[in-house]
């Protein structure tokens, strides 16, 4: 028979409980649902499907959100949603090759064309002909705060305009993904679930703080979603807009990270193995060569491509960089101007 210990002290009665009102929260929470649900949309998108085995394709289909970032018809949206390169033994999906958008309280279906799509940071912008839409007010991500409220609001499941409310469980976390890209993003523990991609991610002043982007899942996981920084948004959709495609500065080599057991199994150093060099890139007129290993940049001491190109794109094209080399035992400054990176082609 088990037996009840009371631990004895100062205990407080029922009666002596602060009672903690809810009013506010629930307040802020109708507020600012009330305010961002119209700059949000769902977005449906078509995709040819064609099979590894069969001749024929068939057609996939796929949902997500989108931001409204002017009042006439651009809207903010995730890369993968519109530009997908799912593959799995069966069939490979490529771009969206129909693409709609239905705006909060109206079920028209608005058909929306791809504007421009950036792989690197998973976003892309999409346009629609209408004009009079209410554009989402922007906040600043970088005064963002861990424990302070935040929505999600988005399509989840094809649930139009729907809310989830939460905190934010970390800012500047550093999130891999399943093709090896490597994200700082917020997270929270609001719910995100499929199709809440590309939606966003505001505070208790209803003011876009991120764009939903993906979440952990598994057994065991809950409650741990992310979103892009809508700072570093900025720049990309206004290039995208102007420009389709987004201008980087560019090296122009294929790179393998050496860590301490691979560098000394090889007889190498830790750093930057230069596995190829593009013809006519900044790197091959400047005289890098396939076995160098890139040691440092800037001044600052590199061992991963990911360290590099931090460096490299905190400068512009044109610049100037130096990169510290390693070649056959020797070290050497080898100095380079950035040139700009090639689009890739369909």
């Amino acid at each position: 028979m088990c037996k009840l210990h009371l631990l004895h002290g100062n205990v407080e009665t029922p009666s002596s409980l602060t009672s903690i009102s809810l009013t506010n929260y629930s307040e802020t929470g109708m507020k600012v649902a009330s305010k961002v649900r119209p700059s949000i949309v769902g977005i449906k998108v078509e995709y040819t499907a064609n099979s590894m085995f069969l001749r024929n394709s068939t057609t996939a289909s796929a949902e997500g959100s989108g931001i409204i970032i002017t009042e006439d018809g651009y809207i903010l949206t995730n890369n993968h949603i519109v530009n997908s390169t799912s593959t799995n033994s069966f069939y490979e999906l490529g771009k969206a090759n129909k693409l709609s958008v239905y705006l909060y309280n109206d079920e028209t279906e608005y058909p929306a064309t791809i504007i421009g799509t950036d792989e690197q940071t998973d976003l892309a912008v999409i346009k629609i002909d209408k004009t009079g839409l209410t554009p989402a007010e922007l906040g600043d991500s970088s005064k963002v705060q861990v424990g302070e409220f935040s929505m999600a609001i988005g399509n989840p499941l094809g649930l139009e305009s729907s809310v989830t409310a939460g905190i934010i469980s970390a800012v500047n976390r550093k999130v891999t993904d399943t093709d090896g890209k490597t994200f700082t993003l917020i997270q929270t523990d609001a719910a995100i679930n499929s199709g809440n991609s590309g939606g966003a991610l505001v505070n208790a002043e209803g003011k876009v703080i991120g764009v939903n982007t993906l979440k952990l899942s598994g057994t065991g996981i809950e409650g741990m979603g992310f979103a892009i920084p809508i700072n570093s948004t900025k720049e990309i959709y206004e290039q995208l807009i102007n420009h389709g495609s987004v201008k980087r500065p560019y090296i122009g080599i294929t790179g393998i990270d050496l860590d301490q057991k691979t560098a000394d199994y090889n007889k190498l150093v830790v750093g930057i193995y230069v596995k190829e060099v593009e013809t006519f890139s900044s790197a091959e007129k400047a005289g890098i060569k396939t076995g160098d290993v890139i040691i440092g940049a800037d001044g600052k001491t590199v061992k991963t491509m990911d360290e590099l190109n931090e460096i490299k794109n905190a400068h512009a094209i044109g610049d100037q960089m130096t990169l510290k080399v390693n070649r056959n035992g020797q070290e050497m400054d080898i100095s380079l101007t950035l040139a700009e990176q090639p689009t890739k082609q369909p």
